[in-house]
């Protein structure tokens, strides 16, 4: 699918809904590159992928591709944290102003924060080590 196609197209090859990532070609065009962790990650692209991640490369040269794969992929993951949907537990956690109940949320969200809360910690940690790759079983 042509890059044109993709755009247009609010959902793209691969069955996920478009990104919109003009906040971040604002910030590659003005600002400095965060602070990164020790730790590496390494990745193969596909071909399509790695001709329009050094086309973004050519598009912004103050920036390596190595910045740019991260701020996407940081992109991408607030993204997934919010397609995590809501799912009501049994467990009343409070009430709105008028009366109704809110209920616990049972989904993926919950889970979600924590690992990334603990994980981020082990990194702290150890910064030029890995968090700890034990398996997590669903509930």
């Amino acid at each position: 699918m042509p890059p044109a196609a993709i755009m247009c197209n609010p959902r793209n090859r691969y069955g996920g809904v478009v990104v919109k990532f003009k906040v971040l070609l604002d910030r590659w065009s003005k600002e400095a590159a965060p602070a990164r962790t020790a730790k590496e990650y390494a990745v193969r692209l596909n071909l399509d992928d790695a001709a329009r991640l050094h086309a973004l490369a050519a598009l912004f040269p103050d920036r390596r591709i190595e910045e740019i794969i991260t701020d996407l992929l940081h992109a991408g993951l607030d993204e997934v944290a919010a397609a995590m949907p809501y799912v009501a537990g049994p467990k009343i956690i409070s009430r709105d102003d008028h009366g109704d109940p809110a209920y616990e949320d049972v989904g993926l969200t919950p889970r979600f924060v924590e690992l990334t809360r603990r994980f981020k910690k082990d990194l702290q940690a150890a910064p030029g080590a890995a968090p700890a790759a034990n398996p997590i079983k669903a509930p």
